[in-house]
């Protein structure tokens, strides 16, 4: 049995009943649903191919040559699908609910699957992505000066029930120029979008969400703009921690990484940080001087975040003294200051 969905009903089918996705490779990489599997009909050469043939001689030539591609692979593709989904209950789609889809949905069901198919494809998927964002949400920034350990904080937050939501954690950077910390590689934008709508959609609108305070880029990710003009709009409670402190907490983190990539980004930055500083952040580096190379430069990133926050409304500003770098400490504290307000 095949049962066309709408994308509303698609993604609250039970957990129990796997998503596939009949694209290619490359276009499963760039971006997909959370929790799907693929199964590509064709490679990405034979989908060219295909498509090429569409354009080029038509609709029928180019079925015709589809199944000349897979005529060898259907018995692959079932067993495929049973691996994945031994109870015979399959959810599928393609970019846009077409071929693609629907003759591996004919194939399954015709071998005893019970199939979800879901109308318009990946891309009504998508555009229902970009619509939460521009849902409200009750967001709280947690804000504070570079090393204040807001991500941990965050976390702790998320320990104690509240809700949470790490971009740089979806982002996979750290939000500076050494964010990366010389191992991370990024998602594609259009997967960190997915990944962020997956979370966002199992919030409570009403209750506070609680987001580390960022520019509009992590990396080289972009928060969507719908979402991020909320987060420039919501309260934000400012961590107030030593400059000590930070340094303490960023040369335990930082300063165990290669000082190749540490130079690297470093140069990346001269122009904030001018040729002199550069210069000497370097050598700090070079002379394992890594509490020295990171006041070098804190006095840019903390010049750049004083000035963002110095543009938002001051009224929806809360500065809590955290003094040190205590996640369980300053978690506490702004939960606190949350229940006071």
């Amino acid at each position: 049995m095949i049962k066309n969905t709408g994308i509303n009903n698609f993604l609250q089918l039970d957990s129990n009943i796997p998503v596939v996705d009949v694209r290619t490779p490359a276009e499963f990489v760039q971006g997909h649903i959370c929790g799907a599997y693929n199964i590509p009909l064709f490679s990405n050469d034979e989908r060219v191919k295909v498509g090429t043939t569409y354009k080029q001689v038509g609709r029928e030539e180019a079925i015709l040559l589809g199944f000349d591609l897979t005529g060898s692979k259907w018995s692959a593709f079932i067993k495929q699908a049973l691996e994945i989904a031994p109870h015979k209950k399959i959810a599928l789609h393609c970019w846009r609910g077409g071929m693609r889809s629907g003759a591996m949905a004919w194939c399954l069901n015709l071998y005893g699957f019970e199939v979800y198919l879901l109308t318009g494809g990946y891309k009504h998927y998508r555009r229902r992505v970009l619509d939460i964002f521009a849902e409200k949400f009750n967001i709280r920034i947690l804000g504070g000066l570079t090393g204040s350990g807001k991500t941990k904080v965050l976390h702790q937050l998320k320990a104690l029930g509240e809700q949470v939501v790490d971009l740089e954690g979806f982002a996979k950077h750290q939000g500076s120029a050494f964010g990366s910390m010389n191992n991370m590689e990024q998602p594609t934008q259009e997967q960190f979008e997915n990944d962020l709508a997956n979370e966002l959609k199992l919030l409570d609108p009403q209750r506070p969400v609680w987001i580390e305070d960022e520019s509009i880029t992590i990396g080289k990710r972009s928060i969507p703009n719908a979402f991020f003009h909320q987060m420039r709009d919501a309260p934000v409670m400012v961590l107030k921690v030593s400059l000590g402190a930070r340094v303490d907490s960023l040369v335990a983190e930082y300063g165990i990484l290669d000082k190749g990539f540490l130079k690297e980004c470093t140069q990346k930055i001269w122009k904030r940080l001018g040729p002199e500083q550069t210069k000497n952040a370097i050598a700090a580096i070079d002379e394992d001087r890594m509490a020295d190379f990171i006041r070098i430069v804190l006095v840019y990133y903390d010049k750049t975040y004083r000035s963002g926050l110095s543009k938002r409304d001051r009224a929806k500003v809360v500065e809590i003294d955290g003094g040190g770098t205590d996640a369980i400490v300053n978690a506490g504290l702004i939960i606190a200051k949350q229940n006071k307000l």
